[in-house]
């Protein structure tokens, strides 16, 4: 999933659960998860800094961009704004290790990078199903929508 479709998810948990602990509890397991299902990656070991460092930003600007307007569209009180914001960041936490461990090589982090390998190893790095494309967008798509519904209901 791109980090859009996380941030989202993340959001509209926080926005019906305050207890950071329960959204780690949560969304942890619901990043992993949401993984599981086909997904395109615009990202992959071939990926320089350069290219991880300009993708990466467009897709948090997306993702923090529709969570903001939801936020201010729904005029939601400051505590449930932090929640939100919150279960966001929790839920990208996941994808910040794996990228840490690929592109800083921090061994401490190998075993967060090794669930992410085993989560996506029903479609392998260079399968079809990996592929940056519509079809493959589209479980990103339909999720993002979910959480957007559940954020502005």
């Amino acid at each position: 999933m791109i980090l859009t479709t996380h941030a989202l998810v993340g959001a509209a948990v926080g926005k019906y659960v305050s207890n950071p602990i329960l959204q780690i509890l949560i969304l942890i397991p619901l990043h992993y998860i949401l993984d599981t299902f086909r997904h395109g990656e615009y990202l992959n070991k071939k990926s320089t800094f350069r290219d991880t460092t300009w993708k990466v930003a467009l897709d948090l600007c997306a993702g923090g961009a529709i969570m903001l307007l939801a936020i201010f569209s729904q005029n939601v009180t400051s505590s449930v704004s932090i929640s939100m914001i919150t279960g966001a960041i929790i839920s990208m936490f996941p994808d910040l290790l794996t990228m840490l461990f690929c592109k800083c090589n921090l061994k401490f982090l190998q075993k967060a990078y090794q669930l992410n390998k085993f989560v996506h190893s029903r479609f392998p790095d260079d399968s079809p199903e990996r592929e940056w494309n519509f079809r493959n967008a589209r479980n990103d798509i339909i999720f993002s929508m979910i959480a957007i519904l559940l954020i502005l209901i």
